[in-house]
């Protein structure tokens, strides 16, 4: 997915994470990074697909 002049290089990681970050990352604090984990993991299995 990179090349020179590639304009959608980046686009796909882009944009999950453009989604990502809003709607589950953002103002949350995570206890222990398994936490971060399991929830991350379950948000991407569940509402990402």
């Amino acid at each position: 997915m990179s090349g020179k002049g590639d304009c959608y290089n980046k686009a796909p990681m882009e944009s999950f994470w453009g989604i990502l970050k809003p709607g589950l990352a953002y103002h949350r604090k995570f206890k222990t990074r398994q936490q971060a984990i399991q929830e991350i993991t379950e948000y991407i299995e569940t509402f990402y697909n």
